[in-house]
């Protein structure tokens, strides 16, 4: 257990307003100018304000970690976390707005959970990553080129393209901002972080599903 210059050792953290376990609490970290970097875990959040490494905060706080006791006063310390945290400093230029990763699970969440061939919604089990242009034919790895589709609706596209099939795509799948990225990845979003990130979208209008 780690001990701040005042003796107080941060541990025993309780969830003031979350309904949700403990190890899925994300806390969204900004740079002292506001832009968005990452989501980061209550122990880093709690390293930064026990470091006075915070600038400013958003937000009412809902999260309360419980330390030990002072050597000095002898009451034990607290910390409240706020959902929304900027530190000190500003970040390197390399780490604002990165490419997104592509998994499945950040591509699922971008397509809805729907297949893009069939239409319907499916569970994540039940999806798959289908290639637009398929690989044997030069197609990339890449979120341009790939969307969400059923195994039934995968397996009879096969090696093909949509247009080869007659299987025409219901949206025409597209990179994610580093924001959607992060609300994509994310299933445990407070209500001041939503909005916060919502008024950072990207201005341009996406595809929409044609029904």
């Amino acid at each position: 257990m780690s001990s701040d210059s005042h003796g107080h050792a941060f541990a025993d953290p309780t969830i003031n307003t979350l309904p949700t376990r403990l190890d899925a609490v994300r806390l969204l970290s900004l740079d002292a100018y506001g832009r968005v970097l990452d989501w980061m875990s209550w122990q880093d959040a709690t390293s930064l304000y026990a470091r006075d490494a915070v600038a400013w905060t958003l937000g009412d706080p809902c999260l309360t970690v419980h330390g030990g006791t002072c050597r000095r006063t002898g009451e034990r310390s607290t910390l409240d976390l706020h959902p929304i945290v900027a530190a000190r400093g500003h970040a390197r230029a390399h780490a604002l707005d990165p490419t997104p990763a592509l998994t499945n699970v950040a591509l699922f969440a971008r397509d809805e959970h729907l297949c893009l061939y069939c239409g319907r919604d499916f569970h994540r089990q039940q999806l798959t990553r289908d290639h637009v242009m398929p690989l044997s034919k030069g197609g990339r790895d890449v979120w341009e080129n790939v969307v969400a589709a059923c195994f039934h609706c995968n397996s009879r596209k096969g090696g093909r393209t949509p247009q080869q099939a007659g299987m025409p795509l219901l949206a025409v799948p597209y990179r994610p901002s580093w924001i959607e990225h992060l609300i994509l990845s994310n299933r445990n979003i407070l209500a001041d972080q939503m909005a916060f990130l919502k008024s950072h979208l990207p201005k341009r209008p996406r595809p929409r599903m044609r029904h």
